[in-house]
């Protein structure tokens, strides 16, 4: 079962989403609780809980989607370091081909 935020935000399928708006809820509840005890003013603490929701979730996004990046840049590396690997493996272009090659010809 899917389920959509504001009737077009997929929390489900969307990545980060679904962790943006749990973090960004804590960070509600904890900055307008926090803000309450603090002053006791009911309407000023409402007003830092929203910010509070929309900074954590925001926050936790930019966050999220950074190293989710990072993550597919390194996975992408990697997959073209091992197809190159399969597809030169033997040949003369071979790195450790190369490698072992001039080692037995210093030695």
């Amino acid at each position: 079962q899917s389920f959509k935020l504001l009737g077009f935000l997929d929390v489900k399928n969307i990545p980060c989403a679904r962790e943006s708006v749990l973090y960004g809820s804590l960070g509600s509840l904890v900055m307008g609780l926090g803000h309450f005890l603090a002053t006791s003013r009911v309407k000023r603490s409402c007003d830092v809980a929203i910010g509070g929701f929309i900074c954590t979730m925001l926050g936790y996004w930019f966050y999220c989607r950074y190293s989710l990046a990072q993550q597919r840049i390194r996975q992408r590396m990697l997959n073209e370091g091992m197809r190159n690997r399969i597809l030169f493996e033997g040949s003369y272009l071979d790195p450790e081909k190369r490698q072992t090659g001039s080692e037995r010809s210093d030695s």
